[in-house]
């Protein structure tokens, strides 16, 4: 009971450790890149907050999952160099007393990490897509904005608004911009107001101002001065995309009735259903894989970790690609990988219980050992 304590107390401080080093980078990662998407007018400035911790909701399950691996990992490595695991042996105990504790702490995170790709991971997708798609098919009503230069949904047209008194309809210092078949219109007032017209359209309308129109490549600009200019302000509806396979929830998933639809979908409940299966074969191949060879140094297990959890993954992502194009059947393609983990795992505790026999000599007949 000591040492199940002590190390349900040293898995649960580790995991916690490198769950917040994971979501640490994660986050940094998703700020360059949103950030970089905001800069190039593919999602909103704005949005740019909400859109991070979206992403990095979805990604808990994948960085659950690493975490768990890599906590068994250092915690037994670091019982093998304090020599705590002598201890442990010398209690007459084997490396397979090592697999209830470990399970019945991580059967739990299992079930979260669950839990997470079947509900978080779909809400989270949904969610960002609305938002950009919501960004992406904006109005230019949402361009009238004091004190802002406002884009377009598809950079034809730019509005700026000194002042703006929504009560009156009444706007200041007004500038617009259109650009449309390679011309560039400039329209600039000091007054103005906004019309609202019967059928719900509305009208941004300059007095007294002056408009520049020409290309931006030529010298041969108009300038027009006018009493009265307006501009309508587009309107327009913000349409739904269809759902994709990784915006769907687990009954979407299996009730879609198209076969091209349906081989996508299942593709997707494939890297859900082998995700919690993953991590469990994770935790396996760690009890063995975290023995420490003194003439090896204290990372080769580390190194061994990375290695496999790679292949494992691009495996898993891989059996997903082949089941969305239909290459292989759902049900062939999610067991091989997983039996191959266990069978891993099941052949290194083998082996670390008896080093010196190898698990292939247990099963032939003596008369053939000997040859």
């Amino acid at each position: 009971m000591i040492f199940e304590q002590a190390l349900r107390r040293e898995l649960s401080m580790t995991t916690g450790a490198v769950f917040l080093v994971l979501v640490t980078i994660m986050i940094t990662t998703l700020v360059i890149r949103i950030l970089g998407f905001a800069a190039s007018g593919s999602v909103n400035p704005e949005d740019a907050l909400v859109l991070i911790a979206l992403a990095t909701l979805g990604y808990f399950a994948v960085l659950l999952t690493v975490s768990l691996f890599i906590a068994v990992l250092i915690v037994l490595v670091r019982w093998y160099k304090d020599s705590e695991m002598i201890v442990w042996f010398a209690s007459g105990l084997s490396i397979t007393n090592l697999i209830g504790p470990i399970l019945r702490f991580a059967i739990p995170l299992i079930l979260i990490i669950a839990l997470l790709a079947a509900f978080v991971w779909p809400w989270a997708n949904r969610e960002s897509s609305v938002i950009s798609q919501r960004f992406q098919q904006r109005d230019d009503v949402s361009m009238v904005a004091a004190g802002q230069f406002k884009e377009s949904a598809k950079a034809e047209r730019v509005f700026f608004i000194e002042d703006l008194d929504v009560d009156k309809g009444e706007v200041k210092n007004i500038f617009v911009a259109d650009t449309r078949n390679q011309k560039l219109s400039v329209a600039v007032a000091a007054t103005g107001y906004i019309e609202n017209a019967p059928n719900g359209d509305k009208s941004v309308v300059l007095l007294k101002g002056r408009r520049y129109e020409g290309q931006p490549t030529q010298a041969n600009f108009r300038i027009l001065e006018f009493d009265e200019y307006e501009t309508k302000i587009l309107s327009k509806e913000v349409s739904k995309p269809p759902p994709r396979d990784r915006e769907k929830n687990v009954i979407e998933l299996i009730q879609e009735s198209d076969p091209n639809i349906r081989r996508a979908n299942f593709g997707e409940l494939l890297w859900r259903i082998g995700l919690p299966i993953m991590a469990l074969g994770l935790v396996l191949i760690a009890i063995p894989l975290a023995y420490v060879n003194p003439r090896l140094g204290n990372y080769t297990a580390m190194f061994y970790a990375v290695l496999i959890y790679l292949m494992y993954s691009n495996l898993l992502n891989l059996s997903q690609n082949y089941v969305s194009q239909g290459r292989i059947d759902f049900f062939i393609g999610l067991w091989p990988i997983h039996l191959i983990a266990f069978g891993l795992a099941f052949v290194l505790i083998r082996n670390r219980i008896n080093p010196s026999v190898k698990w292939w000599q247990r099963q032939l007949p003596r008369a053939w050992q000997s040859k």
